[in-house]
């Protein structure tokens, strides 16, 4: 059983709350209204609680709205991850998961066959970023290229870019399971180019790093932007580090 209702907001006091846009100050005040009179609190203790609520509603709508601008494919978090069956080493996981590569602005690849957890892997860490309260933009290599290519037809480039790169992480998946062209080569380089030393670009691929000029015109695979050097390797997966050869430490 349920206790007897809180009485409604004064009329002229909820006017008030519609007007200045507090949403969720507004949904719980009668309640908090209440139990404050009922255990006579300080009206300070009041205007806490209630202010409270507005930021933690507030809080919890950006990052809806953060995880629905973000594109995730699948919604998959490390909650269904199972880090022990992973090939990636456990200290290098549990640097990832702190989320402070992201801060330094370092990248990350994760390269190996289909099927061994890198998407999985990536799209937990990025819904752990909107968490943390960051921004992250999701593409594939075919979904930014289309983007690239209707900012190049509509002369929306530079702002396109920047747009993007408002992400502190920017994820580009599957690179290698088709060719890419030079759209695509183009798309990837200049992502990569404005994302340089300020913001973080996590890739997965079934290939190394290094074979990037293999499904991508000559022309502009080596200037990608990306370490091929690896700081650890498996016969699953592969990190690099950022462009900058400063990789987050495992």
């Amino acid at each position: 059983m349920t206790g007897p209702a809180a009485p409604p907001l004064p009329a002229e006091l909820d006017a008030l709350m519609r007007r200045m846009r507090l949403p969720y100050l507004r949904k719980a005040a009668p309640d908090v209204l209440a139990t404050a009179r009922a255990q006579r609190w300080e009206p300070a203790e009041v205007l806490r609680i209630l202010l409270a609520e507005e930021v933690t509603g507030r809080d919890a709508a950006t990052r809806r709205m953060r995880r629905k601008s973000a594109g995730f494919p699948s919604g998959k978090t490390f909650s269904s991850w199972r880090n022990e069956e992973s090939s990636i080493p456990g200290p290098t996981q549990d640097a990832l998961v702190t989320l402070e590569w992201i801060g330094r602005a370092e990248n990350l690849v994760i390269a190996g066959p289909s099927g061994t957890g890198k998407s999985h892997l990536v799209e937990a860490l990025a819904h752990a970023a909107i968490e943390k309260d960051l921004r992250v933009a999701w593409f594939t290599l075919e979904t930014l290229t289309a983007a690239i290519g209707r900012a190049k037809a509509d002369g929306s480039i530079a702002r396109t870019v920047t747009r993007i790169c408002r992400s502190d992480l920017i994820v580009v998946d599957d690179i290698g399971m088709l060719p890419a062209g030079q759209d695509a080569a183009e798309a990837f380089y200049r992502i990569t180019d404005a994302a340089y030393e300020r913001r973080s670009v996590a890739v997965t691929s079934n290939i190394h790093p290094s074979g990037f000029d293999s499904i991508m015109p000559k022309t502009l695979a080596p200037t990608v932007g990306f370490s091929t050097t690896p700081t650890w390797s498996s016969p699953r997966a592969t990190r690099t580090g950022s462009p900058k050869h400063s990789p987050a430490r495992g």
